[in-house]
């Protein structure tokens, strides 16, 4: 799958290990940065990373800031990004199973490699149900951001 990750200073460290870890499961990353611990506004790597995604220059997208809050806010400001902040792996497969959410969003300061990892691999090896209900459920969603573009 192609991926791109991105993530502010308070998220480089992780994210350096989650591109790592894909790029070692066989995945294409696209690092979009930072790459550098200097503070670094987190808005500006929302925003590559979700214009790779609805550009699609990568097929979903994985967020990285101190609490995950920040970029899951920039992020989903972008037609077409549905992201969310999942700090357990039930999150992480469900949200794209019923809502067909494509950027995972990680706390940096909050989420341990381990569990990351488990995050990460929860969300690239799950697929959108395409069930009827989550269908109508993804247009209604789609509906309020074209209403309020």
């Amino acid at each position: 799958m192609k991926l791109v990750v991105g993530a502010d200073h308070a998220g480089l460290a992780l994210k350096q290990l989650v591109a790592g870890e894909l790029q070692q499961r066989g995945h294409d990353v696209l690092d979009v940065g930072t790459f550098s611990s200097e503070p670094s506004d987190y808005p500006d790597f929302a925003e590559l990373v979700g214009e790779a995604v609805v550009s699609g220059k990568a097929e979903r997208g994985v967020l990285v800031c101190g609490s995950g809050v920040g970029v899951s806010v920039a992020a989903n400001k972008i037609p077409g990004v549905r992201a969310a902040v999942c700090h357990d792996t039930y999150s992480a497969h469900q949200g794209v199973e019923h809502d067909d959410m494509n950027v995972l969003v990680l706390g940096g300061r909050i989420v341990g490699t381990a569990l990351a990892h488990d995050l990460v691999a929860a969300f690239v090896n799950a697929r959108f149900s395409g069930e009827e209900r989550h269908v109508r459920r993804l247009e209604k969603v789609k509906a309020l951001e074209k209403r309020y573009r």
